[in-house]
């Protein structure tokens, strides 16, 4: 059963840009700016560590937040990933004095993004668009490319651990390479039992963790992921401060919550290479396999069926001996045009769409809609049972996870402004 830790949270529909008026105390001199990575500050009587510090466009709320706190000089410069809801502030934070620490594998995690800037960011909008500042954003339609970030240059790299101490405080930051990143670290307060773990547990602690994120990234991996996980747990931590909502406080429940992540992912892991081995194809592993209640993980952000895919392809790659023409350059609507003709043309496909809409079949609804659009991208009919078909999805789904959720909203709005345009013209 999934947890009451994790019913308690909000969700990543409660993610936002930072807006607080103020830093929350976390105790242990530690102060926390909510946005859409926490920001962190530690305070030491020789100066402050900042673990984080957001999106650019974000990073003078956590500055001001922090220096209502203290306005001591900032020592420490600590990213526990190179993402841009990170690193977006460093240039802002950082000072003359400042040490700016990150794991090794930083630098080619920042050239990978550089690299598909203009992709990530068209894949991010369906998702982002009101934050990334284009509210109007219609999939298909055009395409700010914002600039892309700065690099930002740590001062050290370290590949396993480093250690240090500051105000008669230790630290020390420990590698954690199977998180969202290949350069995510854990800041580690072994004294007083804290660990700040940032996205390493993907953006929702106790959730299945984003093994493929549907914005387009490159797949992580199970296994990397629960050696990372293994890592934490033998620090046995107190407390844990998460790179959204929380924190995690209290011995006990920090392990169980830990150990209950790890044994659903290795349990996922598991039956996703034994349905390979059995001769099972990859739709009916996502279809059928399902959590055993005492190992369930929610699935707010992450999926079950997503994650297995992931798993599968890391395994096996893409191609899945399923038709000849996966081995061609050609796209899955190959073909549609003639079977569209075939069954009468646009007009017949979109009238059935709508008739299994009825009886409840809302995915070959889609299906079918597709096929009529592929021959006439403007058909009334057809877009009607579109944006009606994803709306009967939504609802089913129940807002239950975010990538989800923001995807069906986002296809129906988007054959509705369609819609919009043809009765204009």
């Amino acid at each position: 059963m999934v947890t009451e830790y994790v019913r308690d949270q909000p969700g990543f529909f409660g993610v936002g840009p930072a807006s607080a008026s103020e830093a929350i105390d976390q105790g242990a001199g530690i102060w926390c700016s909510p946005g859409l990575s926490n920001a962190y500050m530690i305070v030491t009587d020789e100066g402050r560590i900042v673990v984080n510090t957001g999106m650019w466009f974000e990073s003078k709320t956590h500055k001001r937040n922090f220096d209502a706190v203290s306005n001591a000089p900032t020592k420490y410069l600590i990213l526990t990933q190179s993402h841009t809801d990170h690193l977006g502030g460093v240039g802002l934070f950082r000072e003359p004095t400042t040490t700016f620490v990150a794991q090794r594998n930083n630098a080619p995690c920042q050239d990978d993004d550089h690299r598909i800037h203009a992709f990530r960011i068209r894949r991010s909008l369906p998702f982002f668009a009101a934050v990334m500042g284009q509210p109007d954003y219609v999939r298909g339609g055009n395409v700010e490319i914002p600039p892309e970030p700065s690099y930002v240059t740590p001062d050290v790299l370290f590949d396993d651990c480093y250690a240090f101490e500051l105000g008669g405080r230790r630290f020390e930051l420990i590698s954690v390479a199977g998180g969202e990143t290949v350069d995510s670290l854990v800041v580690w307060l072994p004294d007083e039992r804290i660990a700040l773990v940032g996205n390493m547990f993907s953006a929702l602690f106790g959730h299945v963790p984003n093994l493929v994120t549907v914005r387009g990234d490159k797949l992580r991996f199970a296994l990397a992921f629960l050696d990372s996980v293994q890592r934490v747990i033998d620090l046995e931590p107190e407390v844990l401060l998460l790179g959204h909502h929380g924190p995690v406080t209290g011995a006990a429940e920090v392990r169980a919550e830990l150990e209950r992540i790890r044994d659903g992912v290795k349990w996922m892991h598991d039956a996703t290479v034994d349905a390979m081995n059995r001769g099972e194809d990859v739709w009916e592993t996502m279809r059928t396999l399902r959590f055993p209640d005492e190992l369930e993980l929610a699935q707010g952000y992450g999926r079950l069926d997503w994650s297995l895919r992931a798993i599968w392809e890391g395994y096996g790659g893409w191609f899945h001996q399923r038709s000849t023409l996966e081995l061609y350059p050609v796209s899955p609507e190959h073909g549609w045009s003639e079977l569209v003709e075939m069954a009468g043309g646009a007009d017949a496909v979109a009238a059935r769409a709508a008739a299994l809409l009825v009886e409840g079949d809302a995915l070959s609804s889609v299906r079918l809609a597709e096929m009529a659009l592929t021959v006439d991208e403007s058909h009334v009919g057809a877009l009607c049972v579109y944006r009606d078909a994803h709306a009967a999805l939504l609802v089913e789904h129940g807002n239950e996870n975010f990538w989800l959720t923001r995807w069906l909203e986002g296809e129906c709005a988007s054959a509705g402004n369609r819609l919009a345009s043809i009765e204009d013209q």
